[in-house]
């Protein structure tokens, strides 16, 4: 088992660059959709108290729905940003809470409710506000996408929700998983999938099954979904130190089971990262030659899903000032 911490050496610490040739836009609509959007949120009874609302106001989600989804129109926009502060927000009250966080079996009987509203098969608690929110979510959704994209979309949130018992059981026995079994658990505890799903709905397409599961579809997801999850754990490890020790989180994995000091392990995310990001454009080449017009749109989302996040998380203080002071990155931020 292994459980250590790595401490900040007293040589500054250099951040790795990430390169990444995907476009880096932002939605039009960024500012008003991020105001309206935290209005709601801070309505949703989802945040305890008025320094919580006040930390998701300064931390701009919409900030990352608009750099992430930056040619979709305002309305679909607002939707999507309305779930990343869902997202956000249950991962605070539940995924990282003392009680739910660090005891599985308190987060899977907290489960059944969020996954009965999700299947409709029951109308939420009127006192539970992430039953409330998520089924006006669910609603919305299917206002505008179709029952196939619907559906995609309520299966990547049921993965999401079970994946969070693994987490909890790591942090009850203070266990940090192996590489291998995290590079495949990140893909799904980030809730990344959730987003992708909506991709096309947002965008006012729509993926065919065959096309959704099409292997060059799936690889280029899977590596887009990596490429995110890696990259925020490099950009964030300086702020989960100081919660739940950085256990899930990329850059301690391989500290502790590679047996690298701290700034290697950050210049290997950096390597990883490269070679995903060249495994993409080569995937995306093949996809060329057969992808219908539909799929070469997801694929141009999964690339501003990318780019997105970096950016993002560059701009970000929730990340950023998280890091000693005499931290050397790789562009001004």
């Amino acid at each position: 088992m292994a459980n250590s911490a790595h401490s900040f050496s007293r040589r500054p610490l250099q951040i790795p660059p990430l390169p990444c040739p995907f476009p880096n836009e932002i939605n039009e609509h960024a500012a008003e959709v991020d105001a309206e959007s935290h209005t709601w949120l801070a309505a949703s009874h989802l945040l305890a108290g008025a320094d919580t609302i006040e930390h998701f106001r300064r931390s701009k989600i919409g900030m990352l729905a608009a750099r992430t989804n930056p040619l979709v129109p305002r309305d679909a926009l607002r939707l999507i940003n309305d779930w990343y502060n869902w997202l956000f927000a249950f991962d605070d009250a539940f995924c990282e809470g003392e009680l739910m966080g660090h005891r599985a079996s308190a987060l899977a009987r907290a489960l059944p409710p969020l996954l009965e509203i999700l299947d409709r098969r029951k109308e939420p608690d009127g006192d539970d506000p992430f039953g409330v929110t998520l089924r006006e979510l669910l609603d919305r959704i299917a206002e505008s996408g179709t029952p196939a994209q619907v559906d995609r979309w309520r299966t990547t949130v049921k993965e999401y929700l079970f994946a969070q018992i693994w987490e909890a059981a790591n942090r009850e026995v203070d266990l940090i998983p192996t590489p291998e079994d995290y590079v495949l658990m990140r893909r799904i505890t980030g809730a990344t999938f959730t987003c992708f799903a909506l991709i096309d709905v947002g965008g006012g397409y729509r993926l065919e099954a065959e096309e959704w599961h099409h292997p060059d579809v799936r690889m280029l997801s899977d590596l887009a979904c990596d490429l995110i999850g890696w990259d925020n754990d490099l950009l964030s490890y300086a702020k989960e130190r100081g919660n739940d020790k950085a256990r899930h989180n990329l850059v301690t994995v391989l500290a502790t089971h590679r047996t690298f000091n701290l700034q290697e392990a950050l210049e290997e995310v950096s390597n990883m990262h490269k070679a995903a990001i060249a495994a993409f454009v080569e995937r995306r080449a093949a996809l060329d030659k057969w992808a219908s017009l539909p799929v070469r749109k997801y694929v141009r989302g999964l690339e501003h899903w990318v780019r997105g996040h970096i950016e993002f998380s560059l701009g970000s203080a929730r990340y950023v000032h998280a890091w000693p002071t005499d931290t050397r990155w790789p562009q001004a931020v």
